[in-house]
């Protein structure tokens, strides 16, 4: 189990109400410590860790881990079973959503073509550029000059964009395809 560090919920109040991350004098006040050498392990080991990085200029910036959540458990989806809340351990999104950051960015969806995927207008998706699409992947394309999300689909040397929405026909370019990114995850807030 990743346990996060003594003094980390100080510095991560003092991000989020600053939007910015504290100097280790800030560090130090926020954690009530009155050394530099307890500040300097302290950072030390958030950067061991992975909750922040340094620049290289040695400025602090938020780390991989910096905006976990904890992993307590497992819910059953089907029929109810005893809840047991115990800390497993801690996942950033993230990491968990994201394999490629510099090759990721996200859209907001418009549209129903997709919902029979479970992507609803208004969702966010994490698309992913520079990697080899397959059949059955959904897809962010430019297809004759009009960009899509939908399922890319292939038989032989024939290739068509498939909606998720049966009122939506099949879409097979006429001059041109252009795949842009394959979608990697789906977010909505309720």
């Amino acid at each position: 189990m990743n346990k996060t560090p003594r003094h980390f919920d100080k510095i991560l109040s003092f991000y989020r109400a600053n939007r910015r991350m504290p100097s280790h004098a800030e560090i130090a006040q926020a954690a009530g410590l009155r050394s530099k050498g307890s500040t300097y392990k302290l950072v030390n080991r958030l950067v061991e860790l992975g909750f922040v990085e340094r620049d290289g200029r040695g400025k602090l910036l938020p780390g991989r881990r910096f905006h976990s959540v904890p992993l307590i458990g497992t819910v059953e989806a089907g029929w109810p079973s005893p809840a047991e809340e115990e800390l497993i351990d801690t996942v950033s999104l993230e990491e968990f959503l994201i394999r490629r950051p510099d090759k990721t960015y996200m859209l907001k969806v418009q549209g129903d073509s997709m919902v029979d995927a479970g992507i609803m207008p208004g969702d966010m998706v994490l698309v992913e550029r520079g990697v080899k699409e397959k059949d059955g992947d959904i897809i962010i394309a430019e297809v004759d000059n009009e960009w899509t999300m939908k399922y890319y689909r292939k038989r032989g040397g024939k290739v068509w964009l498939e909606a998720a929405n049966r009122k939506y026909k099949p879409i097979y370019p006429e001059n041109e395809l252009r795949i842009a990114a394959i979608v990697r995850a789906v977010i909505r807030k309720y």
